[in-house]
């Protein structure tokens, strides 16, 4: 990480293919539209399943807890409108947080893009994210820059990773701290593997960038890989380091850490909202629980990690913190129609009226080399 990314001799393949194109250009060119296609991926039979294995374990899962589940469709009913809206205000205050943050990290690689756009983006992709499995919103999101701008598609995928690892370290950070004071009186068994699988993962994300940093270059060219394998990683690995300017580390520091608290105080809210008796969770029991079902989200099974996250969240709620489980269930349904459910209408809405998704919403800023 520096000023700016030292320069380096890039192997570039410019054989001309058929056409008279080269091969770097070839492997630049943004995927067919048809391939990205929202609607032909949701009729896909992996899609299809990915939804409906889900709907069926979690109908099992109803059925064998009939009992104790039925109160809760009156608990979600009677939850406080006005902390609901709250949590709903919270959440979506953390798009523009994350446009930010992803604006300062492609300036890094040379695009200058305006939060708006980088919000709207951002939007769109979690859409994706929320109706078709695999995380395929983070490959969505460089695609619509690569349609409305001039950027450098794998460049792009760079910044989405270093994104990501941004989080990662978050979540692990956050949740530690949040956990540890949480169950400052002793750690249940269950959230020692919890514990551990976070210290594995600060320090896996660490040797991973350090070695990529170092030696990926050498690693690269050691291997029997084509010129333009190599001229990939190489625009890969500057968008991965050419986002993380020194001088904005702080504010990137500081927007990753906010945008992690947007999503602990919508289930803080939420929690409150509904107004469990005998639940204190706490703020610190909202963090930790968030970032858990956060991380969960990542599960490629199904889209926004559903089932999976309910499961994790209930099961955190439950066992962790001693939540009964129809409220441990209530919690998590109200949270998921926040974090999920509200991004399929509005986001459907934004999708059908952006013209981003067209590739009609050029994005004016310049591109300069790095």
């Amino acid at each position: 990480m520096s000023e700016r990314p030292p320069e380096r001799e890039k192997p570039q393949d410019h054989r001309p293919m058929a056409g008279g194109t080269s091969v770097t250009a070839d492997l630049e060119t943004e995927p067919d539209a048809e391939q990205m296609s929202l609607a032909r991926r949701l009729r896909q039979p992996r899609t299809i399943i990915s939804i409906a294995v889900p709907l069926v374990i979690i109908a099992i899962f109803f059925a064998i807890n009939g009992d104790q589940l039925a109160t809760v469709p009156d608990l979600v009913l009677g939850a406080n409108p006005a902390l609901v809206l709250m949590a709903f205000v919270v959440f979506y205050a953390g798009f523009p947080l994350r446009g930010r943050r992803w604006s300062l990290l492609l300036r890094g690689t040379g695009l200058r893009i305006g939060t708006k756009d980088s919000t709207e983006i951002i939007f769109l992709s979690w859409l994706v994210n929320c109706v078709v499995p695999a995380k395929l919103g983070d490959v969505y999101r460089a695609y619509l820059l690569k349609i409305n701008s001039t950027a450098s598609l794998t460049r792009t995928f760079g910044t989405v990773f270093i994104e990501r690892v941004l989080d990662l370290f978050a979540i692990a950070l956050l949740g530690l701290a949040a956990g540890y004071w949480s169950f400052r009186s002793g750690l249940p068994p269950a959230i020692q593997i919890v514990f551990g699988i976070g210290v594995v993962v600060v320090a896996v994300l660490a040797v991973g960038l350090f070695t990529m940093r170092n030696f990926g270059r050498r690693i690269i060219v050691a291997m029997p890989l084509p010129h333009q394998i190599r001229d990939l990683y190489d625009r890969f690995e500057e968008g991965v380091f050419g986002a993380l300017v020194v001088r904005q580390l702080p504010i990137l520091g500081l927007l990753t850490g906010l945008i992690w608290m947007t999503e602990s105080l919508r289930l803080f809210l939420v929690v409150q909202a509904l107004g469990f008796a005998d639940v204190s969770l706490g703020l610190s029991g909202a963090v930790f629980v968030a970032l858990i079902g956060s991380l969960l989200t990542a599960v490629p099974f199904s889209p926004a990690g559903f089932g999976v996250v309910e499961a994790g969240v209930i099961g955190v709620l439950h066992l962790g913190y001693g939540v009964p489980l129809p409220e441990a269930t209530a919690i998590a349904l109200l949270d998921r129609v926040i974090s999920v459910f509200s991004i399929i209408v509005f986001g459907s809405v934004a999708y059908a009226i952006s013209p981003k998704p067209r590739g009609l919403g050029r994005i004016p800023g310049p591109v300069d080399t790095p």
